[in-house]
């Protein structure tokens, strides 16, 4: 199977905030700053605390909710060369070989730790802090999504 594709801006933005609140440390920090902010809430609520201190709480966990969803994927989204460029790829059965203006590759399905599926990508990991996205809409039809699919699970796996 071979498909051709460029990354959609908003659509790679969102699949990087999958990747980031998927991170079990990072959902853990967004769980106790919102049991943080509930906390100085109900304080707040007792007048046990100062309105400077709920504001402060609140403006952290403001600060951190914009930074996982916008700041930090833009930022990657900025940095990384790979969402402009275009690639061709192409399934085979031992490895996975991918072409750009700037030359290819032939990826072994082995060299990937495990795969996850959100709405618009399958994510290749290669590690826990890098990846490999391939667009769902770059399939002709939902069966070329569904055998892909399948094979990743075969040769990679699922997390």
């Amino acid at each position: 199977m071979n498909i051709s594709f460029t990354y959609n801006r908003s659509k790679v933005i969102q699949a990087l905030r999958y990747h980031f609140i998927s991170k079990k440390e990072i959902r853990l920090l967004i769980i106790f700053v919102n049991v943080f902010a509930l906390f100085a809430a109900a304080m707040f609520f007792w007048k046990k605390i100062t309105p400077v201190a709920f504001l402060l709480s609140s403006f952290l966990w403001f600060a951190l909710m914009i930074s996982f969803w916008f700041i930090l994927p833009l930022t990657v989204y900025n940095r990384a060369k790979t969402f402009k460029d275009a690639f061709n790829l192409t399934f085979l059965d031992t490895y996975m070989h991918i072409e750009n203006n700037n030359g290819s590759k032939n990826w072994n399905y082995n060299s990937f730790k495990y795969f996850i599926e959100t709405p618009n990508f399958f994510h290749l990991y290669i590690d826990d802090r890098s990846f490999f996205l391939i667009p769902k809409d770059a399939f002709v039809n939902d069966d070329d999504t569904h055998n892909a699919r399948v094979l990743l699970r075969d040769k990679i796996g699922q997390k």
